[in-house]
């Protein structure tokens, strides 16, 4: 199976602020989000852990000899490709990690930083830089949505431009 994965970053970058760089005195960073949270934004206040990448359109991503091309890139990645979570803490600090649960993964992907949300703009600021995406929450607020377009390269070295759902579940 082909492994494919997304950092926080690449999943969260519907639209990104990049901070300019100054040669006397180094990058000037995104100032961390800080104060007290909400009631909006106290929904997110826990783990988040993936549970869908829908494609738009439909691809092929496994290598295993058959054209079994599908929109739903999450049955297609390996376990440790779909192990991915956030933790939203109401200090407002997050951490989004992939391979934290799954068995074997060797390359557990940590990212820390602080976060907010407006409406339903979630902003992101780690490593000196601030990314901002619209959330869709379900009905109940157990589960939010976020688009991005990407380039897929297939099995067979065709690349597919598609727009790509990640789904988020809350954890009990």
């Amino acid at each position: 199976m082909k492994r494919m994965f997304f950092n926080a970053f690449s999943l969260m970058s519907i639209s990104a602020i990049l901070m300019s760089c100054s040669s006397d005195e180094g990058p000037e960073c995104a100032p961390d989000f800080t104060g007290d949270l909400t009631t909006t934004e106290e929904i997110l206040v826990g783990e988040w852990i993936l549970s869908g990448i829908e494609a738009a359109k439909e691809v092929d991503l496994t290598d295993d000899d058959t054209d079994n091309a599908s929109t739903d890139l999450f049955e297609q990645y390996e376990e440790c490709a779909r192990d991915a979570a956030y933790t939203f803490d109401s200090d407002r600090t997050f951490a989004y990690e992939i391979g934290k649960y799954g068995e074997d993964c060797d390359y557990v992907v940590p990212s820390t930083g602080t976060w907010e949300l407006t409406s339903q703009n979630l902003s992101l600021v780690s490593s000196c830089s601030m990314q901002t995406t619209n959330l869709e929450f379900n009905e109940d607020l157990t589960a939010f949505t976020f688009s991005e377009i990407y380039n897929i390269t297939e099995v067979n070295g065709s690349v597919v431009q598609t727009r790509i759902d990640f789904t988020y579940t809350l954890t009990p």
